[in-house]
């Protein structure tokens, strides 16, 4: 969806907005949409955690996968009817059934130990990397109508339902049931969210690290969720270019969560590995705003991929083995919580500065980032050295 949805705000002439709105207009309103989704998830996260715990892991991800599709369809329809109240609709239904991240984390939990979680949670950064490889390539295909003269911004979104529904079938017979022992007596409640947030950061044994996967996970999205609307203004990409250019942050992904992460894990605890990946990161981001060049971003987006794919898992393993195996959808949930308002706030602010200056959100997101390794370097060694995060 990344290679389309800012097209379909901003593109002067297939816009699902009147020309009438401004330039400013549109990337706010663009803004809210893309945020309505991690706000949904903040509620959902937590939620299907829990239902996860309690239920089983093949329960929520059957009925939660099954709701992503008749989102993606409604979002769909509501491009085609031009109808903003149905595409905001469908993105908070995507958002609540999305929240099934952490129920996905919690599976890969239960089949791993100690010293495997780091690994494991790259692999699921390696499906999500061939993801990002294939999906804004295809989606960028799939919206063009140089491709085939009847596509438009609808049909990423029919063919991607469509998949969803596949990926249902996938689970029916061939995802086995994770959980060993499931825990009934946990109570569900949507305001589990905000509970969440408050174990996050009032908890001493979990603050530091749980801001540090805010900050980072806040900086890298106000690079990618407009990260397009950057190369539509400053490069005047269509969304076929934008899907190649995610496309190619997504090849760079896979690789490094695939391969450069099972090498660092031999011989490196998420806790050494953090310090270089998160600077890294910051100081990637900064240097996308060098090149007056479409072709110069190719040699600098690798740098950006390859910290995040290294950053993201192993922020995740810590979180992960800050408790025992019973609680893993819990805390898991709880991290979910964490990255949605991280999601959710992004968009909003960037939809605001991006009529200021379309540069900004670049800028925010290396700020964001390094601040995230400012207070991993200043105040997580000391905390893992009295014992109150177990790696």
């Amino acid at each position: 969806m990344l290679p389309i949805i800012a097209p379909v705000f901003l593109d002067p002439v297939h816009s699902v907005l009147p020309p009438s709105f401004s330039y400013s207009d549109r990337t706010i309103l663009l803004g809210f949409v893309i945020a309505a989704f991690p706000i949904a998830q903040f509620f959902g996260a937590p939620v299907l955690g829990v239902f996860s715990d309690k239920y089983g892991r093949k329960k929520v991800l059957l009925v939660s996968v099954f709701g992503t599709a008749v989102s993606l369809y409604l979002f769909g329809a509501g491009i085609s009817s031009r109808s903003l109240f149905l595409m905001f609709f469908s993105r908070i239904l995507n958002g609540i059934m999305g929240g099934n991240v952490s129920t996905a984390q919690s599976a890969i939990a239960d089949m791993s130990d100690m010293h495997s979680k780091a690994k494991n949670f790259g692999l699921i950064g390696l499906a999500f990397g061939l993801g990002f490889i294939l999906g804004p390539f295809i989606g960028g295909k799939l919206a063009d109508p140089h491709t085939v003269s009847w596509f438009n911004f609808a049909t990423p979104y029919w063919f991607a339902g469509t998949l969803s529904l596949v990926n249902v079938a996938v689970i029916i017979f061939w995802f086995r049931e994770t959980l060993k022992n499931a825990n009934p007596g946990l109570h569900i409640s949507f305001k589990t969210g905000f509970r969440n947030l408050g174990k996050a950061f009032s908890n001493p044994k979990l603050r530091t690290i749980f801001l540090v996967a805010f900050m980072a996970i806040f900086g890298f999205n106000c690079f990618t969720q407009f990260f397009q609307v950057y190369l539509i203004t400053k490069f005047e990409f269509n969304q076929a270019q934008i899907g190649m250019t995610y496309a190619y942050m997504g090849l760079w992904i896979a690789l490094t969560q695939g391969v450069v992460m099972r090498v660092l894990t031999r011989r490196f605890t998420p806790v050494r590995i953090l310090p270089f990946s998160l600077l890294a990161l910051s100081l990637s981001l900064v240097t996308l705003l060098i090149p007056e060049r479409s072709s110069q971003l190719y040699f600098l987006l690798p740098l950006v991929s390859l910290a995040q794919g290294v950053s993201t898992p192993n922020i995740t393993a810590i979180i992960s083995n800050s408790v025992g195996m019973q609680d893993q959808g819990e805390i898991l949930g709880i991290n979910g919580s964490v990255q949605a308002v991280a999601f959710a706030i992004p968009p909003v602010v960037a939809g605001f500065v991006t009529a200021i200056d379309f540069r900004l959100p670049l800028t925010m997101a290396a700020l964001c980032t390094f601040a995230a390794w400012l207070i991993y370097v200043r105040l997580f060694p000391g905390a893992s050295r009295k014992g109150a995060i177990t790696t």
